[in-house]
């Protein structure tokens, strides 16, 4: 700042000498020199920040589980798991679905819950057995795609279709779509959802590690209506919007998982709120509606930002960071999908250029 004033008073006192001399004031001479010293060069642009990955593709991208201590850390919808436990993809009671998503992975307190309740409704209710949906990824967190919880190995999807008595292909459990079990969307299709749907749910309740089951409201309403109101179990079920072909299975925070945070008992569950939900709603159907302006329809969603590691418990940093447990052959070889043989001997060999 002194250089730059020092600079100034030079200028101007060469100007006011020039005059005293008697020569012009403002020759080009003086008018540049005093022009320089008035520039002022702006600071250079701070370079782009790049922007941080976001923690579905880190977290989508691990095949197996981290060599840590099995712990659910965060909440189901904000965290990750440590010491994942692969559900068998067949047992004696179940099959697991989507193989490809590799999402057959939860705390062991998941795992063996899942277990117990396809052996006890095989054996005391006569369910065929259990369809095993999503449970979360190897590491948990944030998925490339589908939910939004899941994300911390305590969330279990079971079919609501009874398992065949058959061991599926890998093909059909790629293709094979659930059964809805509604008739419209106020009431369930009693040719689909029968007294057995409601022994397994009921089951599924019973357990005391299980804090809330999720199913689409028109189920809650069917399973309160069949019971002929309220009953203890049935504070359980939660009526959630869509899980019209499952049940979503959440257990509460294990023991020695620091950092987990739970939900608490689950609120809404009465019988009296399931058929407040029904006459609102068919209400709100029956009403005529208003079509929307081009306004409106044109008008986009702003999107979410994306979740980020620094989104999620300081502890994920470690499980992304720790080693894998055990060997791609002895971990992850039941969801790779099977090598296709070769049609030909020709079709085996790479051409070579």
């Amino acid at each position: 700042m002194r250089a730059f004033l020092l600079t100034r008073l030079v200028a101007a006192g060469a100007i006011v000498v020039s005059c005293a001399a008697g020569t012009a004031a403002f020759t080009p001479a003086a008018i540049a020199q005093t022009a320089v010293a008035d520039v002022i060069v702006p600071p250079a642009p701070k370079p782009a920040v790049p922007k941080p990955t976001p923690a579905k593709q880190l977290f989508g991208s691990k095949d197996r589980p981290a060599d840590l201590k099995p712990r659910a850390i965060g909440f189901y919808s904000r965290g990750c798991l440590a010491g994942g436990q692969a559900l068998p993809i067949d047992g004696p009671a179940w099959q697991a679905m989507r193989l490809s998503r590799n999402r057959n992975w939860g705390h062991p307190n998941l795992i063996k819950l899942i277990e117990r309740l396809a052996t006890d409704a095989k054996r005391e209710d006569d369910w065929p057995g259990l369809l095993v949906g999503d449970l979360t990824q190897p590491r948990g967190g944030p998925m490339l795609s589908g939910h939004a919880s899941h994300q911390i190995g305590l969330d279990a999807d079971i079919w609501l279709t009874p398992m065949p008595d058959r061991r599926l292909s890998w093909a059909e459990r790629e293709t094979t779509s659930a059964v809805s079990m509604l008739a419209d969307t106020l009431s369930v299709d009693p040719k689909v959802f029968t007294t057995k749907h409601v022994k397994l749910i009921q089951r599924a309740a019973s357990y005391p590690e299980v804090e809330r089951i999720g199913v689409n409201p028109a189920i809650k309403l069917a399973l309160c209506r069949a019971e002929g109101g309220d009953k203890p179990w049935l504070q359980k079920i939660q009526g959630w919007p869509g899980h019209h072909y499952h049940m979503h299975i959440r257990i509460k925070c294990p023991e020695n998982s620091d950092g987990c945070t739970g939900q608490g008992p689950p609120t809404h569950t009465s019988c009296a709120h399931a058929e407040k939900w029904y006459r609102d709603t068919k209400a709100w159907l029956e009403q005529p509606k208003k079509p929307k302006s081009k306004t409106e329809a044109k008008k986009p969603s702003k999107p979410k930002p994306e979740v980020t590691l620094t989104d999620l418990p300081n502890a994920c940093e470690d499980v992304l960071a720790a080693a894998s447990a055990g060997s791609p052959k002895n971990q992850i070889e039941h969801v790779l999908a099977p090598a296709r043989k070769p049609v030909s001997r020709a079709a085996a060999v790479s051409p070579t250029r």
